[in-house]
């Protein structure tokens, strides 16, 4: 068997096998021309036997033709091929190019206008499919016997000036034919081998190019999302040449191969090797496989396999009932108006000369030969016609071939009506009686011959300027008693924009046999949500594991090899298939912590101020003049805005209140630690005077300690100005404290500036609790410095908690502690200062009375003066 009818197909099918019980997986079989059935006729058909080579036609000008009609089936274990034929089979789809050629010819022959007074002829002759039998009836041809003798000939003169054949027919047979440059039209698809002008310079193809094939079959892949294929392709030179090309698409798209199996296109491939194509499908995990290769081949392969397959059906048809819901690539070409009704008027009466159609009608309609020459038929039925076969046995649509020897008939007929109008005008007054030339004549207009043929379709024979072929895309469709049917389901253009190259009808496509919905081939199910592709090792690139995306990172696309991580500003949803942007959040006022800390900003800010107002309303009363009111009434005030300044960090930060936080507050709390600092000096310098008239003594009482106030203040403002001068603070971003949420802060700016701000408050707060410290043991009664020591205690535990827990917490929470530790050491001089004092001016005045309080005064007075003298 051999391409030179080049019937390739594509197909999606679903295989049903007898003695295998899992489901045959879908095939996508990648065929150019439809798929027809072989009708065989066994050996103990006399007739058949004494068919002939071949079918001939006068004419003025003849074309030979080689077609393979019909094959023989031997027994390979015996040498004699002629005594040991099994059987020959009838190729019904084949004869169609039989009535083309018929057709072509007898158009042109009634047509006035192209080649008038010149009649076109015949001469046609089956050819073998078989390496050993391929050139067999080209060399009686060529020599004019019934015995092929090669490079002899009986014949005068031959009238024959071109041949029709197919592509493998032109491989093996072209060199031949070069020989006596006899022009070859091919009538099969496109073969690449053929366009070498080099080596084949007198052969010419009808078929457009098959270019854009590989990309149309993998838009038919995507379209579907099948990502896992296998490959199952003919080992013809341009069966390697489509799968080069079709490797490329498929790795350019994301498509993987899982096998790749090479099928012999000839038949004494198929019997001298045990093919092993149908169990590596059977193997495959792939649900789609492609399929290129010449139909011939195809039915070899059922042949040497059709046990294990279960090809033959139950009616008694060698239909592939396997093939049902096949998806097939033809070339798509214009209707031919008047082959159809011409195929239905065809019949052995209109054509006795034609062995070819008596022995179709004998097979087809059960007819029976009689006499002994066998050219006579009975026992026909009345209404015989090959429109009521039948398509898998007879197809009325013009096929590919058909359609090219058709083209290549009319590419004879105009360049030699070009070559006779030539010799015309060159020689005006020269009639010929006699048409005759050699066929080398005819070169030079077939080599730029561009026509349009009766369809209206434009035909180029040059290959350079050859165009790339459309598709129709045929659904097969199987029904009962081996009665196939294919629907044109889409179509598939390379002169369009990318995006509608192909059309496709999804809702006309029947899938295989217990398929009711699109089917599936993956290697690898595509990830979830928050997954992506890991590769395995040894494996193509559509089988992987899934493996979860890190934090923060999302997998939004199906099949990405990478996660792609959120940028800042974004964090990943939960299925981790998006990035969602994030909410800008800070210390608001209105949510429960930062009313909280409000609230006691405001409670403590008010309470001190009532502290105050006590205070002042009590300013004669004996224990707030030994308290030094001047300093009290500072230091409250001072607590005062300690307790306010804690709002500054609440609510949306800007950089007016950025700047004002740590100023406010460095400044403010300096105020208060250095009047803690005075008031403990105060004490201390009081208790320390022994004798009257010591310049200390005048140093307490024109209020020197006071002045440790403001020159504290000054140092701080000092360094605050420094640090506004240098870098001060401002709005900053926290993107990665709080999931979901892009915290405003104020950055500290300088942050060495803010340590020596934090240093110098912490230094000041140190010495006063010295200080307090060095005077907890004087007088009861004079003593404020138990309550300053024990405050400036609680004062310095929290800043020194403050400081590690600061740094250990982000974003809102970070600022709460902040707040806290201001609104906590505020407290704590609140409380364990003016609380006590406070207690006793409100609740027992009795203490706080002048003659009581002069008393233990004078008492405590003589015991000064008698201990210093």
């Amino acid at each position: 068997m051999h391409l030179h009818n080049a019937a390739c197909s594509t197909a999606i099918v679903s295989y049903s096998f007898s003695q295998i019980s899992k489901m045959f997986p879908l095939i996508f079989l990648l065929l150019f021309l439809q798929l027809y059935l072989l009708v065989t006729c066994h050996d103990d058909h006399n007739c058949f036997f004494q068919m002939k080579q071949s079918f001939y036609k006068d004419g003025d000008v003849e074309i030979a033709a080689f077609f393979p009609i019909y094959r023989y089936l031997i027994d390979r274990i015996m040498n004699n091929f002629k005594n040991n034929i099994i059987f020959r089979g009838f190729q019904s789809k084949n004869y169609q190019y039989v009535l083309a050629l018929v057709f072509a010819i007898e158009e042109i022959n009634k047509n006035p206008y192209l080649l008038p007074n010149v009649t076109l002829g015949f001469d046609l002759y089956n050819v073998m499919h078989s390496d050993m039998m391929v050139i067999e009836n080209p060399f009686i041809w060529l020599a004019g016997l019934e015995e092929d003798i090669p490079n002899y000939t009986c014949r005068k003169h031959s009238k024959s000036v071109a041949v029709i054949s197919g592509t493998s027919v032109a491989i093996q047979m072209g060199t031949l034919l070069e020989l006596y440059k006899i022009p070859q039209l091919t009538l099969g698809s496109f073969e690449p081998l053929l366009s070498d002008s080099g080596q084949f310079p007198s052969l010419y193809q009808m078929a457009p190019k098959d270019t854009s094939l590989a990309l149309g079959m993998v838009s038919l892949l995507l379209h579907f999302s099948w990502t896992w294929v296998g490959l199952a392709i003919s080992d013809l030179p341009k069966g390697i040449k489509f799968m080069t090309d079709l490797k490329v698409e498929l790795h350019k798209n994301g498509i993987c191969v899982d096998f790749v199996e090479l099928i012999p296109a000839t038949e004494k491939s198929h019997s001298s090797v045990r093919w092993p194509y149908h169990i590596q499908i059977i193997k495959s995990s792939a649900n789609v496989v492609i399929l290129f290769c010449d139909t011939d081949s195809l039915i070899g392969v059922s042949f040497a396999t059709w046990r294990r397959w279960d090809f033959a059906s139950s009616e008694g048809h060698f239909l592939l009932h396997s093939f049902h819901g096949t998806l097939i690539f033809s070339h798509h070409h214009a209707e031919i108006s008047g082959f159809k009704n011409f195929l239905r008027t065809a019949n052995p009466s209109k054509y006795p000369e034609d062995i070819y159609l008596s022995t179709f009608w004998s097979l087809a309609f059960g007819c029976l030969f009689t006499g002994t020459s066998c050219n006579t038929l009975q026992k026909c039925p009345l209404n015989a016609s090959l429109e009521s076969l039948p398509p898998h046995h007879f197809d009325m649509s013009m096929s590919d071939g058909s359609y090219n020897i058709y083209n290549a008939v009319y590419a004879v007929a105009h360049s030699i009506h070009e070559m006779l109008l030539q010799e015309l005008e060159m020689q005006p007054g020269n009639k010929r009686s006699k048409v005759a030339f050699s066929p080398w004549q005819l070169h030079p207009f077939l080599k730029n011959l561009q026509f349009t043929n009766p369809a209206g379709a434009l035909v180029n024979l040059n290959h350079k300027r050859n165009l790339e072929a459309e598709y129709d895309i045929l659904n097969f469709w199987n029904f009962p008693y081996g009665v196939g049917h294919k629907v044109k389901v889409g179509k598939f253009s390379p002169y369009v924009p990318h995006a509608q190259q192909l059309s496709l009808s999804e809702n006309l496509i029947e899938w295989a046999t217990g398929i009711t919905e699109t089917p599936h081939s993956v290697c690898s199910v595509s990830c979830s949500p928050g997954f992506r592709k890991a590769p395995l090792e040894g494996k193509p690139t559509c089988c992987f594991d899934c493996t979860p995306c890190l934090e923060n990172e999302i997998y939004n696309q199906t099949d990405m090899h990478q996660c792609v991580k959120c940028l800042d500003h974004q964090y990943a949803s939960t299925e981790q298939d998006r990035c969602l942007n994030k909410a800008v959040a800070f210390l608001a006022y209105d949510e429960p912590l930062g009313m909280t800390l409000v609230f006691t900003a405001l409670c403590f800010s008010v309470l001190t101020t009532v502290v105050l107002g006590v205070f002042m309303k009590h300013q004669d009363t004996p224990i707030v003049k030994a308290n030094n009111r001047c300093l009290s009434y500072i230091l409250l005030i001072a607590l005062v805005f300690c307790f306010l300044c804690s709002l500054l960090f609440i609510g949306r930060p800007n950089t007016a209140t950025c700047v004002l936080q740590q100023t406010t507050f460095g400044v403010v709390f300096t105020v208060a630690v250095s009047t803690v600092l005075a008031k403990t000096i105060t004490v201390l310098l009081a208790f320390k005077v022994t004798a009257p008239g010591r310049r200390m003594r005048h140093w307490l009482l024109s209020g020197v300690p006071n002045s440790i106030i403001p020159i504290c203040s000054l140092i701080q403002l000092a360094l605050c100005a420094i640090w506004l001068g240098t870098s001060p603070p401002f709005i900053d971003t926290d993107a990665h404290s709080e999931h979901g949420h892009i915290i405003l802060v104020c950055n500290k700016g300088l942050v060495t500036a803010f340590y020596c701000v934090l240093g110098y408050l912490s230094s000041l707060a140190l010495l006063s609790f010295t200080v307090a410290f060095l005077a907890r043991n004087l007088p009861d009664t004079f003593n404020e410095a138990k309550f300053l020591t024990f405050s400036m205690l609680v004062f310095c535990n929290v800043w020194v908690t403050f400081l590690p827990v600061y740094y250990s917490t982000k974003g809102k929470v970070m600022v709460a502690v902040e707040v806290f530790s201001i609104l906590a050491s505020s407290v704590a001089l609140l409380g364990c200062i003016f609380v006590p004092k406070c207690y006793i001016i409100l609740f027992r005045p009795e203490k706080n009375a002048l003659k009581g309080f002069r008393d233990r005064i004078v008492s405590k007075e003589t015991d000064v003066l008698k201990s210093g003298s």
